[in-house]
């Protein structure tokens, strides 16, 4: 077996198992809009965008899971040593930044204020935390 099937063979349940994470994050933001959980959060959906409304949550899922990917091992890294003296609670200071951070890269996704987007990446963070475990087994 070469080297190249190997890692390819590796890749797919990856790519799939984010794939997965992704839809996962969709509803999860679609349930906070909806149920309203959290009123400063608001997904402005597209009816007239190629998947409809569905598309609008699919692509907030997105965007925030590439964030998360990429962005945040680095930004938790550069805050290690905050997230060591506060005992791990400065991470829900990162987990507001990547969802600012989202909604600063779509127009879709509106946060009105800080503890919103604590409480938002909190919950995110969680379903995210949940869907690793499942996806895992």
């Amino acid at each position: 077996m070469s080297p190249i099937r190997g890692t390819a063979a590796t890749t797919v349940p990856r790519v799939i198992k984010f794939a997965l994470k992704v839809v996962l994050l969709a509803l999860v933001f679609y349930g906070l809009t909806r149920f309203d959980v959290l009123p400063g959060l608001d997904v402005l959906p597209d009816p007239e965008g190629p998947l409809g409304a569905t598309g609008t949550y699919l692509w907030i899922g997105l965007i925030f899971g590439l964030v998360n990917a990429i962005v945040g091992p680095i930004l938790r890294l550069l805050a290690l040593p905050f997230v060591v003296l506060t005992l791990g609670l400065f991470l829900l200071v990162i987990n507001a930044v990547l969802l600012a951070l989202t909604a600063g890269l779509t127009d879709r996704l509106a946060i009105d204020g800080i503890g919103t987007a604590v409480l938002g990446g909190l919950i995110l963070a969680v379903a995210g935390w949940v869907a690793d475990q499942i996806l895992d087994r």
